[in-house]
């Protein structure tokens, strides 16, 4: 056993967690926070806040210049990952969609991307096969299977690079960004991805700037302000139920119009789509 059974379902616990970028340029200041299983997160916030790399430290990428970050009561660092067996199991734990999906997709074709992780995790091939069936047919990704990733869309790349962290079945899912820049019958697929999976009692942690996705499907929400801090947490109806917080941390805006002679002001939820 790699890590300590919790009673309460802790899986990451991050307690006033600093880092930095080569040790001069903030991404991160005194970070608490606490990640149950089967909870659905969102993590929102402005560009620049730190949302992706608070996401890259959850997955093993980075680790803390100070603080605590522990999982499954496992204290994480680089070293942790020098032993082989533990990063395999954690790799089949956790799994991480980047925000770029260039940085995911580097085999010849489609198909070969999406069973890289599970063989390279050791398992068994005919389960990886049959896993591989279903993603197809959830995700319609098959007239892609045989084509290169250069010669994708950017909606197709994505769906792709779900796909292939999904196929390894990780208890825990973390998307940077999911739907940024997608059409919106595709965002609605993962949107809907996002809900089942969070029903299926898997650990859902997303970052985004659309607040419509937040509404949908998490349980909790995380505000990361200008200052790379924790602004506010709780209840998704509570966050955004609080139009002065979203608009101090640059998550709503303010529209005008005028009006038989006088101008009103409405403020409307950042979003990349509306579906």
């Amino acid at each position: 056993m790699f890590w300590k059974e919790d009673v309460d379902n802790l899986i990451f616990s991050l307690k006033n967690v600093n880092f930095s970028y080569l040790g001069r340029f903030p991404a991160l200041a005194d970070i608490t926070m606490d990640i149950r299983a089967g909870e659905r997160i969102a993590i929102i916030g402005a560009n620049g806040s730190g949302k992706s790399t608070l996401l890259q430290m959850l997955d093993g990428l980075i680790f803390a210049d100070s603080g605590e970050f522990n999982f499954s009561g496992t204290k994480l660092n680089e070293k942790k990952f020098y032993d082989v067996k533990f990063a395999k199991e954690f790799r089949k734990r956790v799994g991480f969609v980047f925000q770029n999906p260039e940085v995911q997709l580097f085999c010849p074709c489609v198909k070969e991307d999406i069973l890289f992780g599970p063989l390279q995790l050791g398992l068994e091939k005919n389960e990886v096969n049959k896993r591989l069936e279903k993603l197809v047919a959830l995700l319609d990704l098959g007239s892609l299977l045989s084509r290169a990733p250069h010669q994708l869309s950017i909606g197709e790349k994505r769906k792709v690079t779900i796909a292939s962290t999904l196929i390894i079945n990780p208890e825990i899912l973390i998307l940077d960004e999911p739907t940024v820049g997608l059409d919106p019958l595709t965002t609605r697929k993962i949107i809907d991805l996002l809900i089942s999976e969070g029903l299926a009692g898997k650990t859902v942690i997303v970052s985004t700037h659309d607040l419509h996705i937040v509404e949908e499907f998490a349980d909790l929400v995380y505000i990361l302000n200008q200052e790379k801090r924790v602004a506010s947490f709780g209840a998704t109806s509570v966050i955004l139920g609080n139009m002065q917080l979203l608009q101090d941390n640059n998550l709503v805006h303010i529209h005008s119009h005028k009006h038989k002679d006088e101008v009103h002001l409405h403020p409307h939820l950042h979003s990349e789509h509306h579906v």
